[in-house]
């Protein structure tokens, strides 16, 4: 138009030429997920990404409890994923004298932060095959959630880092594989990749699969944090042929988990079961997962250890504010005890029954930095998982549509065209970055308390603000067992729980 009908149309042009320019780029360019799905359009996100400052409060991320969830958690992730400085001027913007507000205890003479990133030896007395787990791992996520390259990606990651990842229980895929990152192999009710035709457990296919050198530790799902009580739900239009082949499920069907286990009813039986799954995975690390309800039930679990004499390896307890999967609002909002319970209720119980030293305690739950990590194993756990942290270091925007097929950056789809999107060699990298910075920063925190390794961290380390005046630390506003105590002489407050727990019965 402009060199045949009018030269007018030259400032049209150029701008058309202009907007081309910028799309081609945008679709030939690996660093920018959304950019790839949304060329051109997905500048908006960058320039309001660029007056973060005054849009701070929109964005920010609200925590279970109403509370700002450490600044902007996604923020952090992102500049540390991207080999950045996680710092900020002009101090703390959290009311410090605020109810719940919580900071460490640090020394006058901090200790110089060790040179080694510490690790946790998973492995108790049944256990040939030890595992020596990192401080943080990539915490469950399904192949079938989370899209081929996502997986490509987070195990890439794991395997540049030295550190776990944690399959989800939708199956042991290819993408889990391909890189050789460590693999702890999680089975849920559905006993996907090891069931039978009608959905019961499969003890030659399971073998099979947990001999696989990079199968490190098993871990059996009882519940999840985010919707503690109900199975998993994977929508049929994202059960593809190969979602189907890697969970043995129809194509195409939506696949609903069950809500409780088929194999075993009791908790003697639970028992059992992870005593029969360590020796079908040939002597590696075996342990279960669940979001804490009834300390009576756990107590169940723990007298039926004790009878039996068998002990899982490990125990990841996750909190009912964590969970990166879609569920029922009431779910989320009301069921299930919070990580700081749950951990300290799961710690107690064992050290009460002088099982402690045996089972290492991994946290599950809104885990994104070093504070959250040291924070954790002050209250008892010896390793942690991230999941919504991992997901922000691949690429993930927070736009809600997991469930819909629909992910704007290729995380949590099954649609081809959107996942390309995720440039795989980036986001592994991303997701190494990460985590060695986030590590570091939890070995920066504990120097700066005094102490030389994680195992030294203690409850009075960790202070919380119960009113304007009034500071406890966490040793002060909970009650801690000593070994054995429970066997003993338990305290008044656990002795009603503690006479009533069945091992052979679950009975909140």
């Amino acid at each position: 138009m402009a060199s045949t009908v009018s030269p007018w149309w030259w400032p049209a042009a150029v701008l058309c030429a202009a907007t081309a320019g910028v799309g081609i780029h945008d679709l030939s360019q690996r660093r920018h997920s959304i950019l790839r799905n949304y060329p051109v359009l997905g500048h908006v996100r960058f320039m309001l990404e660029s007056i973060r400052p005054e849009l701070q409060q929109y964005f920010i991320e609200r925590n279970y409890d109403g509370r700002p969830f450490d600044r902007d958690v996604r923020s952090l992730v992102c500049q540390r994923a991207k080999g950045g400085a996680a710092e900020l001027p002009f101090g703390t913007e959290r009311n410090v004298y605020a109810e719940g507000y919580e900071y460490f205890e640090t020394s006058i003479r901090p200790l110089p932060v060790g040179a080694k990133e510490p690790r946790v030896r998973v492995g108790g007395p049944d256990c040939t095959k030890p595992y020596d787990m990192s401080l943080l791992n990539v915490s469950a996520m399904s192949f079938g959630s989370l899209s081929a390259n996502a997986v490509l990606a987070l195990n890439r990651g794991a395997a540049l880092g030295g550190f776990a990842h944690d399959t989800g229980e939708g199956g042991l895929s290819e993408y889990h594989l391909r890189h050789g990152g460590d693999l702890v192999w999680e089975i849920g009710t559905g006993y996907f990749g090891c069931r039978t035709e009608n959905g019961d457990f499969d003890r030659a296919r399971f073998a099979e699969k947990a001999a696989h050198d990079h199968v490190k530790c098993v871990s059996l799902k009882l519940s999840q944090g985010a919707k503690p009580g109900i199975g998993g739900v994977l929508p049929g239009e994202k059960v593809t042929a190969e979602i189907a082949r890697v969970r043995g499920v129809p194509e195409g069907r939506t696949v609903v988990s069950p809500p409780f286990h088929q194999t075993f009813g009791t908790p003697r039986e639970l028992i059992r079961f992870i005593a029969e799954m360590r020796e079908l995975a040939g002597g590696k690390p075996v342990g279960f997962k669940l979001c804490v309800g009834s300390r009576r039930e756990f107590l169940a679990v723990c007298k039926a250890m004790i009878d039996e004499g068998v002990t899982p390896d490990f125990i990841i307890v996750d909190g009912a504010e964590g969970g990166t999967g879609a569920a029922p609002l009431e779910f989320a909002d009301h069921l299930g005890s919070p990580l700081t319970e749950g951990l300290i209720t799961v710690h107690n119980a064992l050290l009460g029954t002088g099982l402690r030293d045996r089972i290492r305690i991994g946290a599950s739950g809104k885990v994104a930095t070093g504070a959250d990590i040291v924070k954790r194993l002050a209250q008892g756990a010896d390793f942690t998982n991230a999941a919504r942290a991992m997901m922000f270091a691949v690429g993930c925007i927070q736009a809600q549509s997991c469930h819909t097929n629909a992910c704007p950056v290729g995380v949590a789809t099954q649609d081809p065209r959107r996942a390309r999107a995720l440039n795989v060699d980036d986001k592994s990298a991303r997701v190494h970055r990460f985590h060695s910075a986030t590590v570091r920063s939890a070995q920066q925190i504990i120097a700066s308390l005094g102490v030389s390794e994680p195992a030294e961290l203690r409850p009075h380390m960790l202070r919380r603000r119960v009113d304007p005046v009034t500071v406890r630390s966490y040793a002060e506003l909970y009650d801690w067992l000593v070994p054995g105590q429970l066997l003993i002489e338990p305290p008044e407050s656990w002795t009603a729980d503690w006479k009533a727990a069945d091992p052979d019965r679950f009975d909140a």
